[in-house]
């Protein structure tokens, strides 16, 4: 008798899988710099890291490792800071 194995997988929209990653990026840099979530959500929101740069670069970033996907938006946000306060 052959076993037969079921898997069972889901299948989530991409917009679903975008924002997930946009939460886990937020999460990443909360852990990196021990700030709380909603600073590092305030943070970005306000230099539009989340809908300007995670969302439609989104395909790219995911390939990337975690490390270097936290590093780069917060360079991001960073930049994006200097040339608000200028």
């Amino acid at each position: 008798m052959e076993k037969k194995v079921l898997e069972k997988q889901i299948r989530l929209p991409l917009d679903e899988l975008k924002l997930a990653f946009a939460a886990s990026c937020v999460e990443g840099i909360a852990r990196k710099t021990g700030k709380p979530y909603y600073e590092v959500y305030e943070r970005m929101s306000k230099a539009g890291a989340i809908e300007n740069y995670i969302i439609p670069y989104y395909d790219t970033l995911h390939t990337e490792s975690r490390e270097y996907v936290i590093d780069d938006v917060m360079e991001y946000i960073e930049n994006k800071e200097k040339q608000i306060k200028v």
